[in-house]
């Protein structure tokens, strides 16, 4: 397991679990047993995920200490404000089965987010969070709210995958100290994303699979990622990716597969902005993260 530090000199493992659409608990807390059982140190999760319980058992039930394992949560639109913030990561934190989180983000640019970004400071401040972050903002709101904050996010969680790299705005995250990390690596196969012929012809060059050198690329560009997965061998898969490297030639072939386009979410659409709102009142899964 391959490990980074994020600005504020937290260790965070560059390849996570995560549990977005694993919406059945037992499913999820079974999972997610597997998951570390398989290795994975980082699981990440969310309010709006209706999962965190399923997640705290999980690591209660794995043995592992508490400090061994990385946990992520975030706090969704309804839940934007300071007041609403501070309610939201205390249940978590009861979900979880945990008094503390290890990364803690506004999970959109939407609603009053500087007030529950005022309340996590506090958190922060006061130990109950180890490192702070934001996902889903653009280069604009994230300068905005580094421009207005005490303390800067550590980490911005985005969409990323090799159809949608975002190679500029991750230059600019980095100037202003700020950690990516990609949700989505694999865009949910949408596309062809597992055919595509570069990624094919890369993984039989190496004897991996197109998944494997997906990760390996998120690795080697520094944005360390959650994939997910509710099979053990894909697990395992997924995890094994720091035996091999990619070449010059490799990254010229992912670097051509991209876009500029997001698969997934688009929160500068305002008719994305009003599907992840539509979610608050009638929360069933859909693409959204």
């Amino acid at each position: 397991m391959g490990y980074m530090r994020l600005p504020n000199e937290v260790v965070m493992p560059y390849i996570g679990f995560g549990v977005f659409q694993i919406g059945d608990l037992r499913e999820c807390q079974r999972a997610v047993e597997s998951a570390l059982e398989v290795g994975y140190r980082l699981l990440d999760t969310a309010a709006s995920y209706d999962n965190e319980q399923a997640v705290g058992e999980a690591v209660k039930t794995s043995g592992l200490a508490r400090e061994d394992v990385f946990i992520t949560s975030k706090a969704y639109i309804h839940q934007m404000g300071y007041d609403k913030t501070m309610r939201a990561f205390e249940e978590s934190c009861e979900k979880l089965q945990t008094d503390y989180l290890d990364l803690y983000l506004i999970h959109m640019p939407l609603g009053d987010y500087y007030g529950s970004w005022r309340a996590i400071e506090e958190l922060y401040g006061n130990g109950r969070i180890r490192a702070i972050g934001v996902s889903n903002f653009s280069s604009a709101r994230l300068l905005d709210l580094c421009k207005n904050a005490d303390i800067k996010p550590m980490v911005d969680q985005i969409e990323h995958h090799p159809h949608f790299q975002r190679a500029e705005e991750i230059r600019f995250m980095r100037s202003l100290d700020v950690q990516p990390q990609g949700w989505a690596p694999f865009a949910e196969g949408m596309h062809g994303m597992f055919d595509e012929p570069a990624l094919r012809t890369i993984a039989d060059k190496h004897g991996k699979t197109p998944a494997q050198v997906i990760l390996r690329w998120d690795v080697q560009t520094g944005v360390p990622t959650i994939p997910k997965s509710t099979h053990a061998e894909r697990m395992e898969e997924n995890i094994d990716v720091f035996d091999f490297e990619l070449d010059d030639e490799d990254m010229e072939l992912i670097a051509a597969l991209d876009t500029g386009r997001p698969s997934m979410l688009d929160v500068d659409d305002p008719k994305e902005v009003e599907r992840v709102y539509g979610y608050m009142e009638n929360p069933v899964v859909t693409s959204l993260n």
